[in-house]
């Protein structure tokens, strides 16, 4: 087991890069890149950084010159042969070959395109510009590199006793949630964390942690990196960047109405079982079930992501049932903003009437609250989304009003393609 508080203590070593590999990131965003690669390669794609939380100026917290850095050493990673060789013949979600020859001779010779990053009233704009298929794997590690940056410009004001008290703290922490979840019947549970960890060490000792604690419950990891190293299930399958980018390309608002389910048509044609998980809240769920197509129905289960958890769930159930589904061989992905009580609630609530996992997040890998005066280690949002396809602007509306993002003309049109009504405004945390 490492001894996070020394290695911490000792990052002015340079030992610990922030991002350590092409496949220190999400499991669903290769699955994405090779239907991605297959379907839409040329498509020119921006991704740009949205702080969430404005209050936080990471500009004033986060040193340019180290992120500069950072971000460099990312552009100089490849796939090594070890990680090739496990994408190419591990078996994932019980398929062998998951990763075809051509996408993966196009990802072994991959280096990430250039970034760019400027000031700008105490934030930094930092944007990816290029192919879908190479701008978009800079998403998880640009965030990895920012929030765990802003980590160590805290950490690194305290001497080494802190920090030792504070890792015992943080460690004691995270085991008492653990022990609140063991021996909850029929849990499945999977670390969702690597975006906004506190640090990628921290992320796999807590990965330890939850295999230590909750056996044969905790069914993987969505970061590729720790998966290869701690052989278990990467977890993944596809996220709102890919109707996003669809929405965008479509010439007319009836191609627009249409693009979140030729999404999943593309989807559908590359996989099978529980990797047909719909995410059907980009442009709200309501809309989007009420107009879903019927193939649909034989999908494997839903992701809730946004809105009232609650909420999502009973509109899933009733949506199966409507369309003469059981709900009790549908699996129910719970994924927004978990921690441990609700994780506890809805497990309760709704385990008997439809099969249900969770993707913790952020409260798993980066939840340091109350142990850091002045909230300093306090996780905060921060996204990094597709804002632009081939110069025309992206949106998403989501479940939640505080989480729409685009121009407010373009936002206007989405609502009345997908005929979103009113929507409950959600405090948005992390």
């Amino acid at each position: 087991m490492v001894d996070i508080a020394t290695r911490v203590w000792n990052h002015k070593w340079k030992i610990d890069p922030i991002v350590r590999s092409l496949i220190d990131t999400d499991f669903y965003k290769l699955l994405m890149c090779q239907s991605i690669y297959r379907n839409k390669s040329q498509t020119n794609v921006t991704f740009s950084l949205i702080n969430r939380s404005s209050n936080i100026l990471l500009a004033d917290l986060v040193d340019e010159g180290e992120l500069r850095e950072q971000l460099d050493h990312i552009r100089s990673l490849s796939l090594t042969r070890g990680e090739s060789t496990w994408l190419r013949g591990n078996t994932f979600y019980g398929r062998r070959q998951m990763f075809r020859s051509d996408f993966m001779e196009f990802f072994e010779g991959l280096r990430l395109p250039a970034y760019h990053l400027e000031k700008i009233n105490g934030q930094y704009e930092l944007t990816f510009e290029g192919n879908w298929p190479e701008v978009m794997l800079w998403e998880v590690p640009a965030l990895s590199v920012i929030m765990e940056l802003r980590s160590r410009a805290v950490l690194d004001k305290m001497d080494r006793f802190e920090l030792q008290i504070l890792y015992a703290r943080a460690m004691t922490k995270l085991w008492e949630k653990i022990e609140k979840l063991k021996g909850l019947k029929n849990l499945k549970i999977a670390d969702f964390g690597t975006r906004r960890r506190h640090s990628y060490l921290w992320q796999d000792w807590a990965v330890q942690a939850m295999q230590e604690g909750l056996g044969a419950s905790f069914i993987g990891t969505s970061n590729c990196s720790i998966a290869m190293k701690r052989d278990i299930e990467a977890i993944g399958t596809n996220a709102h960047e890919l109707p996003m980018v669809y929405s965008a390309l479509a010439d007319c608002d009836e191609d627009l109405a249409m693009a979140p389910y030729q999404v999943l048509a593309d989807w559908h044609e590359e996989h099978d079982g529980n990797l047909r998980i719909i995410l059907p809240d980009t442009y709200g769920t309501e809309g989007f079930l009420k107009n879903a197509p019927d193939w649909l129905a034989s999908w494997t289960g839903m992701r809730i992501d946004s809105g009232d958890p609650k909420a999502g769930a009973k509109n899933a159930i009733k949506w199966w049932r409507s369309i003469g589904e059981n709900p009790k061989e549908k699996l129910l992905i719970f994924s927004d903003g978990l921690d441990v009580n609700q994780i506890l609630e809805l497990h309760k609530q709704f385990s008997d009437e439809v099969n249900v996992s969770f993707g913790w997040g952020t409260n798993l890998t980066n939840d340091f609250r109350n142990l850091v005066d002045g909230g300093r280690l306090d996780a905060f949002s921060l996204v990094c989304k597709a804002a632009s396809v081939n110069g025309r602007a992206t949106v998403k509306l989501s479940d939640n009003p505080n989480k729409a993002t685009g121009p407010v003309s373009e936002i206007e049109r989405y609502r009345r393609v997908f005929q979103v009504r009113n929507q409950e405004a959600l405090r948005i945390d992390i």
